[in-house]
């Protein structure tokens, strides 16, 4: 995630937290009530029910199981501090970034970010060794 993504995401949360210390966020229409989330007014009329019976047979599309596997395994490597792991799970992270974009089909410049080996050596502290007096 971009340093600009984050800094504005850490805007939002401060700004939601604030209003619900002052009570804005109180007593709001629907307060309590379950979401509606089969709002499927953007998808087309004429896809609607097909998406419906997907959606009914817990169908999930194999991009957006991607995007899920590389959301998961982001934030599983927060926290991970074997070195041995996080290398593994970095790799697996690049292959499902790979098949993701190789799904979409999209101009290179939209294509999810990889996360490469000079990424990891930020994360990982290495320790080098030092050669003896008799190397060179």
């Amino acid at each position: 995630m971009s340093k600009e993504l984050i800094a504005l995401q850490q805007i939002a949360e401060n700004k939601i937290r604030d209003a619900q210390r002052s009570g804005e966020l109180d007593n709001l229409p629907g307060e309590g009530e379950p979401l509606c989330l089969d709002d499927d007014s953007h998808i087309p009329a004429e896809l609607r029910l097909a998406y419906r019976i997907l959606k009914n047979a817990d169908y999930v599309s194999p991009e957006v199981q991607q995007r899920k596997e590389i959301t998961d395994i982001k934030e599983m490597l927060q926290d991970c501090q074997d070195e041995q792991t996080l290398y593994k799970q970095v790799q697996k992270l690049n292959l499902h970034i790979t098949k993701l974009n190789e799904q979409r089909r999209m101009p290179i410049n939209l294509e999810e970010e990889q996360v490469y080996y000079h990424k990891i050596l930020e994360r990982i502290r290495v320790a080098r060794r030092e050669p003896d007096k008799g190397e060179k």
